[in-house]
């Protein structure tokens, strides 16, 4: 089973299946489960024509590596790296204000895979990266995204700068994080179409990217550290963001 993708989970699955049904390949139920949130789920399969297996629910946890699958889990067509236009067209679609990640130059696949799975816990609607000296959809961000490398679109473009600059011209704001920054984020404003934008491992925000955003801010720390991982990291940015605008 180690060439398979999995979304699991009662909530990412149905959303899966309301929104790409297209990708999921099967179903897969616990035999335990007979609830009403199982019968939705069930039957958003039937009506897309997909088939599902009763499974013993030690070999789910066996499959999804031990993850809180809630007995449903669904095998499913490998999310492919989107390119800029369909970004743009996911943007014009949007019912609510967008809300990017943009990780200019995170090389670490665990990095990557833990920040898609934060983008998607916070409503983040695509995650874009530069084409060089960057981590792609490999199988350790897949495992390490949990599922969410499947819900949230990777979008790579040839230069982050170029497509930022882009962007802008469709409203969008650009929000960078550096420890060296004046301002908070507690004192920024993070609501409307936003994009957070995070440096890569060490190195932080390349110069041309830092240039084209709108707000540069850093995290308050407290701590005698003086930085913190990149995931991390963007995890806190993005929760400041949900916040603000709940």
């Amino acid at each position: 089973m180690t060439d398979r993708s999995w979304v699991h989970g009662v909530h990412a699955v149905r959303w899966l299946l309301k929104q790409h049904p297209e990708r999921v390949r099967l179903l897969y139920v616990q035999d335990t489960r007979d609830d009403a949130r199982a019968a939705e789920v069930l039957a958003l399969a039937r009506e897309a024509g997909i088939k599902h297996q009763r499974i013993v629910g030690r070999r789910l946890d066996e499959w999804t590596g031990g993850a809180a699958h809630q007995g449903i889990a669904a095998d499913v067509q490998p999310a492919r790296s989107w390119d800029e236009s369909e970004l743009l067209t996911h943007l014009e679609k949007l019912a609510e204000p967008a809300l990017l990640l943009l990780l200019d130059g995170v090389q670490d696949p665990h990095n990557l895979g833990a920040c898609l799975r934060t983008a998607n816990a916070c409503g983040v609607h695509a995650v874009v990266v530069p084409r060089d000296r960057a981590a792609g959809l490999t199988p350790t961000v897949r495992k390490v995204a949990a599922g969410a490398a499947e819900l949230v679109p990777l979008v790579t473009v040839t230069n982050l700068a170029r497509a930022m600059r882009v962007l802008k011209e469709r409203d969008l704001w650009f929000i960078g994080a550096d420890a060296q920054a004046e301002r908070s984020t507690f004192d920024a404003e993070l609501k409307g179409a936003i994009g957070i934008v995070m440096g890569g491992e060490g190195a932080g925000l390349r110069r041309l990217t830092r240039e084209s955003c709108d707000l540069i801010v850093r995290l308050p720390m407290r701590g005698a550290v003086e930085s913190l991982n990149v995931s991390v990291a963007t995890g806190m940015m993005l929760y400041e963001v949900l916040r603000q605008r709940r």
